[in-house]
């Protein structure tokens, strides 16, 4: 029996995507923590594509563009703003600067909720991160911590059209266990 809900959203982890010269495949990095996930929303990318004749709805089909997300974090970490957003870090002052010039880098995210009989995990293969939106507050007689959002795109990857891929209760533990090791990708046909 699968999971009936969702919540508890954690283990959040980001992979950067390099290009491989040679073949010009995307290439995963090693998965880094982001620690500090509060929520994260996926919102479906493309409409439904319709089509009328003869005097009723003749097609439709739906259109996967992938997701644009947000997700909602304590902070956002030195490494992925560095290794993602494309800010510099200056190794004397030890500052970080956003740039107009900075390029960002894709990368994949992967993330689990936790569900009523196993944590399902998530990966989503091909995502761009904007810049995060800069909030705070004056402290009151209650101090709540103000969390940053981070919004991303998650796109269809080009070499097999592969949006995201998740865990079912039934996925084996080899697979599961190793989740957050490596980017998931099927192993080739033997």
């Amino acid at each position: 029996m699968g999971n009936k809900v969702n919540f508890g959203l954690k283990n959040a982890h980001f992979s950067p995507i390099t290009i491989d010269e040679e073949t010009g495949e995307d290439v995963y990095g090693t998965p880094i923590k982001l620690p500090g996930s509060v929520e994260l929303s996926l919102e479906p990318r493309g409409d439904m594509v319709e089509f009328f004749a003869d005097d009723m709805l003749y097609y439709s089909a739906p259109n996967n563009q992938g997701y644009d997300g947000t997700l909602t974090i304590a902070n956002i970490p030195e490494e992925f703003s560095v290794e993602i957003l494309g800010e510099e870090k200056d190794e004397d002052d030890l500052v970080l600067t956003e740039k107009t010039t900075a390029k960002p880098t894709r990368f994949a995210f992967m993330f689990e909720f936790d569900g009523d009989v196993k944590a399902t995990r998530h990966v989503l293969y091909n995502c761009t991160a904007n810049r995060p939106n800069v909030t705070g507050s004056t402290k009151t007689d209650s101090v709540e911590p103000q969390p940053n959002e981070l919004t991303f795109v998650s796109s269809p990857r080009g070499k097999d059209d592969a949006v995201k891929t998740k865990t079912l209760t039934t996925t084996p533990n080899e697979i599961y266990n190793a989740w957050y090791n490596n980017v998931y990708e099927k192993a080739p046909a033997v």
